[in-house]
């Protein structure tokens, strides 16, 4: 048994006022605990997301609001969530184009977590998140259809934005990289669906839904 499985982690929580100014203590004490915890590889991750979350109680539900920081393990997976009281703002994905350590957008959340979401309860809401502790075998590419032409098209658009990969040094793609071609293909893909008066929303929803059963099926087999 390894010493990181005999580490006690025990779920804690702080409460907070949601202020600017609290969010580097608190991205202090969740390092403290991660390091505790031999967590230390998704600290800064972790971090980011928490930093998100703090945000976005400040931005959509006002300076000052009492909140409170709750951080726990779920099997595997490390939950942040923060509380707030008000079950009327819900977190919205906006563009990551800031370097600040807030206010990045809750699509920075999507981005690095593994899952995340909101939970309306009567009194508050909470806005939740999960990180793997443990790394996933990575999938290889030759076997699954589905990687193999996203491949293909992530290929296609890097060669279209030289700029972005002349710093790689092979043919792979790294990851930031293929994370922005990704991003160009379902922005191309959205723009074609509203020149043919397709409801995009409604391609989100279903491919959405497509991945998770599908997801699903490969987590059952």
């Amino acid at each position: 048994m390894s010493q990181e499985a005999c580490v006690p982690r025990k779920p804690w929580e702080l409460t907070f006022s949601a202020e600017p100014a609290e969010v580097a203590a608190l991205r202090r004490i969740m390092r403290l605990h991660l390091g505790i915890w031999g967590l230390q590889h998704i600290t800064h991750d972790a971090q980011l997301c928490m930093s998100e979350l703090v945000s976005n109680v400040i931005t959509h539900v006002g300076d000052g609001t009492p909140a409170t920081l709750a951080v726990a393990m779920n099997g595997t997976y490390l939950r942040i969530e923060v509380h707030d009281p008000d079950t009327r703002a819900l977190p919205t994905l906006r563009d990551v184009g800031s370097d600040s350590e807030t206010g990045r957008g809750m699509a920075l959340v999507g981005v690095i977590a593994d899952h995340w979401g909101v939970q309306l309860q009567p009194e508050r809401k909470v806005t939740w998140c999960e990180l793997a502790t443990e790394q996933a075998p990575a999938l290889s590419v030759s076997q699954s259809p589905r990687l193999s032409r996203a491949q293909g098209l992530l290929d296609l658009y890097a060669t279209d934005q030289p700029l972005r990969v002349a710093h790689v040094a092979s043919d792979r793609l790294s990851s930031a990289c293929a994370e922005a071609a990704a991003v160009d293909i379902v922005v191309d893909i959205l723009y074609w669906l509203h020149a043919h008066g397709c409801d995009a929303d409604e391609f989100l929803d279903r491919a959405q839904t497509h991945f998770e059963a599908d997801a699903n099926l490969r987590r059952s087999e």
